[in-house]
């Protein structure tokens, strides 16, 4: 099994289905994502990104009822933190979005070439985990790692690698005691 996922899963969250189904035709272009959900009432999302636990979530940054800056803010209280990609069609919002440590924002239409330079870019910052360089980990124990590190839970690693819970449980406690 290879340490690194090649593939990520995301949410969008856009109240103009029309946007939402465009960038979702773009993302399924790119052939790197492994589960898309679509949705279009913003109001819905916080509950939905942290039932789902996405890789990704890409947000408009102007909705009505709840911007994207407040959906953001609310899933990181909650203490998720997926990579979070903002778009809109308003130059307005860059400094915000660098303030909120957005990973990327990108203007609406969004272009295709941005769109797979982000991905690109997400798939290189996701390779590096910092002080692995330092730490006697197995593979496993680093592929486990890097899952815990993008948000996934023991149950969730449990089912992505097909191991049990107490096996995941069991690697994590190693993975504690050798980093210390």
């Amino acid at each position: 099994m290879s340490l690194f996922i090649k593939k990520f899963t995301c949410i969008l969250v856009d109240d103009d289905p029309l946007a939402v189904d465009r960038l979702e035709a773009l993302l399924l272009k790119t052939n790197t994502t492994s589960s898309i959900i679509k949705l279009c009432d913003p109001t819905k999302a916080v509950s939905l990104i942290l039932a789902q636990r996405p890789d990704v979530v890409f947000l408009d940054v102007e909705m009505s009822q709840i911007s994207g800056f407040d959906i953001l803010r609310q899933v990181r209280y909650n203490l998720f933190f997926p990579a979070f990609i903002l778009t809109t069609a308003y130059h307005q919002y860059a400094i915000r979005a660098i303030k909120a440590e957005a990973f990327d924002y990108l203007m609406k239409p969004v272009d295709p070439d941005e769109l797979r330079e982000t991905i690109s870019r997400y798939f290189s910052k996701k390779k590096k985990i910092p002080l692995l360089d330092h730490c006697s980990l197995s593979a496993r124990e680093r592929e486990i790692l890097e899952l815990v590190a993008g948000g996934k839970t023991s149950q969730e690693i449990a089912d992505l690698l097909h191991l049990s819970k107490h096996t995941i449980d069991t690697h994590r406690r190693k993975i504690k005691r050798k980093m210390k």
